[in-house]
């Protein structure tokens, strides 16, 4: 179980944390979580994703950057199963989800600024270990992310 809260993390180092302006929901079940960010950009298209919820996730979370898309779902139940399987500690995305009634039962924390049934585009499109910029702030591989109910901060250096 994490022991912190974002209000006070944001106390403690405000002159050396970003905020995600609000408009991240919650959809998993769990709803704390950090770790280090893991970057994909995904454009109408979750390939880059998929592909990479395959690798070790212990001490990362993985960002995908849907670009603020309402259109499409960027992880669903299976996906986030696999992210369960290889120790993934969160997802944030900037875009949707789908299966959210599933995703309510996984102890998997998954923020998103919505969700819709339609499933992206398989193209193979994408791009890992960019800069993400969203909700305000940029979020840069290895950047340290401590997400609850209250948002998301995030850091160079780790504040845990």
């Amino acid at each position: 179980m994490e022991n912190f809260t974002t209000p006070d993390l944001f106390d403690d180092h405000r002159s050396s944390v970003q905020v995600a302006d609000s408009g991240l929901r919650h959809f998993g079940k769990k709803t704390t979580f950090s770790g280090q960010a893991v970057t994909v950009t995904c454009p109408e298209d979750n390939s880059f994703a998929a592909d990479v919820l395959h690798q070790d996730g212990k001490g990362k979370v993985l960002v995908i950057d849907g670009f603020a898309s309402k259109r499409f779902a960027f992880i669903g139940d299976i996906m986030a199963e696999r992210a369960l399987q290889n120790g993934w500690e969160g997802v944030v995305i900037n875009g949707c989800c789908r299966d959210i009634e599933i995703l309510a039962t996984m102890n998997l924390p998954v923020m998103a600024i919505g969700s819709t049934p339609r499933s992206t585009l398989k193209r193979g499109f994408g791009d890992q270990d960019q800069v993400i910029n969203m909700l305000g702030t940029a979020i840069a591989p290895n950047d340290w992310l401590y997400g609850d109910v209250n948002g998301l901060i995030i850091s160079k250096a780790p504040l845990i």
